[in-house]
C-alpha cells in the first residue's frame, strides 16, 4: 500500500472535512451576527442615521473580524465531528480492512486544514481587517453625538503644548487614522487653572495641532460659540497616535510587514505588529494542530465506548492550546519573549503532542 492515500478516497474524506469544518464555522458566524445585529439595534435606539438597513450593513462588517477569532475551534470541532461520523458508520472500519492506516487517511484533513489555513491569512484576514476598519468609520458618524453610544471605553488623551495643557475625550477612534470622535477638549492656562471646553463631532490629528470640526466652544464667562473648525495646540507625533488607534488586529495581512518597517523607522515599538505577523504566519500550523488532536480523540470505534469521554478530552485539550496560546501572546506583547516563539511554539507543541499520541494510540 503506498504511503499516499487514492485519489477518489482522499477526494471524498478532505470533502467530508471541508463540509464540517464549514459547518461549524457558518454556524458559528450566523449566531455572532445575529447577536452583534441584535445589540446595534438596541444601541442604535433615536440614534440619527440608525436605520435597520445600515445596522444590518454595520453587524456583517464586524463579524468577519470576530468570527476569525473561532477558526481553530472550528478546525478543531469539524474534524471531530467528520471523523465521529466516519467512525459511526463504519468507514473507517472498511478503510482500516483494505490495508489504510490512520496516517493515511488523515492525510486529507491535514490537507484541507493547511489550505484553510492559506486561505484565511491571505484572503480572509485582509479582507476581515478592512471591514473592520470600514465598521469603525460607520460605528463613528451614527454613534459618536448618541447618548446610547457610551461604552465605558472612552479614549484619553492628556497633552502639553505652547497654549498650556489639554485633556482629550473622545467616544471611539477611526482605525488606521488619527480621527477622533465624539471628541469633548479641556484646555488648561500653564498655571493648571480651567480655560475652556470645546466639544465637537471630529478632532484630526495634523502635524502640530488639533483640528475640531463641527465644534463648540464653552467658557466660564463667554455664551458658547460655535466653529466650523477649531484648532489646538499639539506637540503629538501622528505616527504614533495612529499607531496607538490602529490595533494589529485592524492591518490586513500583506500591509503588516510594511506597517512594521514603517514603526522601525520612525522609531516607534512595532512588537505588536511583528507578533501578529507572526501568529498569521503560523496559523496553517496551528489548524493542523487541531486536526492532529481531534484526531487522537476520535478515531476510538464506537462500539468500544468512551467515546464521550474521549471528546470531552478533545474539547479540554483544545481549550488548553487556546489558553496556551493566548497566555505567550500577551507575553510576546509585552516584549517578554520574542515574537517568533510566542507565534510558533503553540502550533509546533500542538502538532507535536497531537502526532505523539496518535503515534502512541496507532503504532504503540
Amino acid at each position: 500500500m503506498s504511503a499516499l492515500i487514492g485519489l477518489t478516497l482522499g477526494r471524498y474524506f478532505a470533502l467530508r472535512f471541508l463540509r464540517t469544518i464549514l459547518g461549524v464555522f457558518l454556524t458559528v458566524f450566523t449566531l455572532v451576527y445575529t447577536l452583534d445585529f441584535v445589540e446595534l439595534l438596541r444601541r442604535a435606539g433615536d440614534a440619527e442615521g440608525a436605520s435597520t438597513g445600515l445596522m444590518a450593513q454595520l453587524a456583517l462588517f464586524r463579524t468577519p473580524a470576530v468570527a476569525e477569532g473561532v477558526l481553530p475551534f472550528a478546525i478543531l470541532f469539524g474534524s471531530m465531528a467528520s471523523l465521529l461520523q466516519l467512525s459511526r458508520k463504519l468507514e473507517l472500519v472498511v478503510a482500516r480492512a483494505a490495508g489504510i492506516s490512520a496516517w493515511q487517511f488523515l492525510q486529507p484533513g491535514l490537507f484541507v486544514a493547511l489550505a484553510i489555513g492559506a486561505f484565511t491569512v491571505g484572503v480572509y484576514n485582509p479582507v476581515s481587517a478592512l471591514l473592520k476598519q470600514r465598521s469603525t468609520e460607520i460605528e463613528a458618524k451614527i454613534f459618536a453625538r448618541s447618548t446610547k453610544a457610551g461604552s465605558g471605553k472612552d479614549i484619553w488623551i492628556r497633552q502639553r503644548s505652547v497654549d498650556g495643557q489639554a485633556i482629550l475625550r473622545a467616544e471611539t477612534a477611526i482605525e488606521g487614522t488619527t480621527t477622533l470622535a465624539g471628541v469633548s477638549a479641556y484646555t488648561f492656562d500653564e498655571a493648571g487653572a480651567f480655560v475652556s471646553e470645546i466639544d465637537a463631532a471630529r478632532a484630526i490629528l495634523q502635524d502640530g495641532y488639533w483640528e475640531l470640526q463641527e465644534a463648540r466652544l464653552l467658557t466660564p464667562d463667554a455664551p458658547p460659540e460655535g466653529f466650523s473648525t477649531y484648532l489646538i495646540a499639539s506637540t503629538l507625533d501622528p505616527g504614533q497616535v495612529r499607531q496607538r488607534f490602529t490595533p494589529p488586529e485592524s492591518v490586513p495581512f500583506w500591509q503588516l510587514p510594511e506597517t512594521i518597517a514603517r514603526n522601525e523607522r520612525a522609531g516607534l515599538d512595532a512588537t505588536r505588529y511583528r507578533l501578529q505577523y507572526d501568529v498569521l504566519m503560523a496559523r496553517p500550523v496551528l489548524f493542523v494542530a487541531m486536526v492532529l488532536v481531534a484526531a487522537s480523540v476520535s478515531l476510538r470505534f464506537f462500539r468500544f465506548g468512551g467515546v464521550g469521554k474521549l471528546v470531552l478530552g478533545g474539547v479540554a485539550a483544545g481549550f488548553a492550546l487556546y489558553v496556551a496560546r493566548q497566555l505567550l501572546e500577551g507575553l510576546g506583547a509585552s516584549g517578554i519573549v520574542t515574537p517568533a516563539v510566542a507565534a510558533w511554539f503553540p502550533a509546533v507543541v500542538g502538532s507535536l503532542l497531537g502526532t505523539l499520541t496518535l503515534l502512541y494510540q496507532e503504532d504503540g
